[in-house]
């Protein structure tokens, strides 16, 4: 039984009494920690008896309520493990031989996991929140998350008007809140340990009507609670530390659904951005020259032709 306490509780096929109905109401109500204290304080929460309780954990697959509880205390240290509580039990065996040959092998597994747990449908729904939304995007994300963010601002800085990358949250980044509203969108990027900054910004913005679209992990921030849609990665490798190589590769399935669906507007747009960089010879190949075939030279060596220096003399 692999499925998280939360979705057998909110299962369409789950047949409840009324007062199981309670039961449930209360532990999501405060999920997880409803259900972490006895079963007399959780049937007294929700108003029912003590057998109550058990039948309803029972119902759903338990063979009490300790299973029920042990259950929920494994999710709640899943999601709080540290690097420090995870490097005895994922010391890599032997010498370095060969480590890093295992942990990408890891990589490639997690991003796999990650490929087929995540529906097509919600690479659509979340590139419809990105290109549709008429207010503006917003993007913030945690310590390392936060890059992740950056670079999914720069892909969309190409497709629309109107992104704005947060950055650090630090004290003023809240004053943001104060211009955000409903017809605006907040992406998170928050992957376990979950970081308390990120969370509060982004309940105070779905508090002031903004939509949330959540890129997070397989056991989900607290964001997932009111975010509009959210989308899981998994990142656990055979490390101490979680990879963030598949949420990076599921940001990026994103912009490759939305080039998929981009309209004449979109590319006119990405055409004049590179017409503005290309004047500013942003990049290498910019530079008059720099793609032009090699030449031969009398001595047998291959040599590029000389730059054409700019012709106003500018740097």
């Amino acid at each position: 039984m692999n499925s998280k306490v939360k979705d057998m509780l909110t299962a369409p096929g789950l047949a409840l009494t009324p007062s199981e109905a309670r039961i449930v109401q209360v532990l999501l109500s405060d999920y997880p920690m409803s259900g972490l204290g006895t079963a007399t304080t959780l049937a007294r929460r929700a108003g029912v008896s003590d057998p109550t309780v058990g039948r309803l954990v029972i119902k759903l697959g338990f063979d009490g309520y300790p299973a029920f509880q042990a259950r929920l205390l494994a999710e709640v240290e899943a999601r709080l493990h540290s690097p420090l509580l995870m490097m005895e039990a994922k010391r890599p065996a032997g010498d370095g031989d060969g480590a890093a040959q295992a942990y990408l092998a890891s990589v490639g597994h997690s991003l796999d996991a990650t490929r087929q747990a995540v529906p097509e449908q919600a690479y659509g729904q979340a590139v419809r929140l990105l290109l549709e939304t008429k207010g503006q995007v917003y993007l913030v994300g945690g310590r390392f998350s936060r890059g992740i963010a950056a670079m999914l601002a720069g892909y969309l800085q190409q497709f629309r008007p109107g992104v704005v990358d947060l950055g650090i949250l630090s004290a003023d980044r809240f004053d943001a809140l104060v211009d955000i509203g409903r017809r605006d969108l907040l992406v998170v990027f928050d992957y376990r340990r979950y970081q308390s900054d990120v969370v509060a910004f982004a309940r105070q913005a779905a508090d002031r009507g903004a939509r949330i679209l959540l890129f997070t992990d397989v056991w989900l921030s607290p964001v997932a609670e009111f975010a509009e849609v959210t989308l899981s990665a998994r990142i656990e490798v055979d490390s101490p530390y979680d990879t963030l190589a598949p949420a990076v590769a599921q940001m990026e399935a994103v912009i490759a659904h939305a080039v998929a669906e981009t309209d004449f507007a979109a590319r006119d747009r990405i055409e004049r951005i590179e017409q503005i960089r290309a004047a500013q010879k942003v990049t290498l190949d910019d530079e008059p020259g720099r793609n032009a075939p090699p030449r031969r030279g009398p001595d047998g060596v291959s040599r590029r032709p000389k730059l054409t220096p700019n012709p106003e003399g500018t740097s």
